[in-house]
Parts: structure tokens; sequence; C-alpha cells
């Protein structure tokens, strides 16, 4: 999925030894939630964000596909999103025909990051987020958002080795560290 995909932009802040940080712009992305009551499946938030950019919108166009898609929780919901090209501007976007497709500004920000490869299913995802949380703590850094996954690499196309994962976990950070 991402080898001629654009990406978010970022500056590598810091390399430490497990992870790095960076420092991610602002983007817009196409979001779409549902309460962690349910049964979520993660093909069905995919499929109502592609069918978006495939052209399921206002103006029957087509977006192109970024990298990566971040799935996370924030309180009572599982949320997944795409990036929208850097192209665009919000007013230039069309808008979605599904309702449950939002588009929204957000702001850049810090993110520890830890990179993997393989298999992203919830119990590894797990562990290797509180394995970047004690990185974090053991450097001396706070977080302060919660953990994303991003992954870049279409799962049913590109074999599990060759797949690009990663955590991002928002952070606070000084000017002047490490």
């Amino acid at each position: 999925m991402s080898e001629d995909l654009e990406e978010p932009e970022f500056e590598t802040l810091h390399e430490y030894k497990g992870f790095e940080v960076r420092k991610y712009v602002d983007t817009i992305q196409a979001q779409v939630s549902s309460p962690d009551s349910k049964v979520v499946n993660s093909s069905i938030h995919f499929r109502q964000i592609a069918n978006y950019i495939f052209g399921n919108n206002d103006k029957s166009q087509n977006i192109s596909m970024t990298a990566p898609v971040h799935t996370w929780r924030q309180e009572d919901e599982t949320l997944m999103a795409f990036t929208m090209p850097s192209k665009f501007n919000l007013k230039e976007l069309p808008k979605p025909n599904e309702k449950r497709v939002k588009l929204l500004n957000v702001k850049g920000g810090v993110v520890a990051v830890l990179k993997f490869s393989w298999f992203s299913g919830n119990a590894r995802t797990k562990k290797l987020t509180q394995k970047l949380q004690n990185l974090i703590k053991a450097e001396g850094l706070k977080q302060r958002g919660n953990p994303k996954l991003a992954v870049y690499d279409n799962p049913m196309t590109t074999l599990p080795f060759a797949r690009r994962n990663e955590i991002h976990l928002p952070i606070q950070w000084k000017l002047n560290r490490p």
C-alpha cells in the first residue's frame, strides 16, 4: 500500500534505542468511529473511508490513497482515519455521502514511534504499545494522548515480514531535549 503513496510530513527530532520521536505537520483526515460496546470489524471502517476516496462523495471524485491508515481507541470509541492528500484544504474536499465519514482538521504534534513488521492484531499491538510506554518512561518522557496504530501496507497483499507498521504515542516534548 505505501510504496508510492503520499505520507504526512514529519521531522525526526531524536532517535532513542528502540524508538524515535517525530514532529508531524497538521493534516486533514477522513475519520469513522463506532462505540466500543459494539463488535467492531476494522474492515467495515476501512470500506467506509475507502468508498469515500473512491468516489462515494458529493462530487463523485476519486481521491488518492495515502498511508498510513490509523486506528485507535478514544474514550468509549474505536476510530479509523485516512489522511487526505496534502494538496487539499478542507473546503476543497468533496463531502462524504456516508454520514459516518467525518472530515476533520487534525493538529500535528510530537509522537514517540515504535516501528514493527509482521502482524498488527489487537494482542500484538497492545503488547508493543506497552513496550513503547515503558521505553518513553525510561527516557523521562510523558505520554499525552491515546496511542495509535499506523498501518502502511495492505495486509491482504503484503507478505507479513515486509509489512510496515508503527505505534504512534503522543508525548510532551521540550525543544531543548535531549
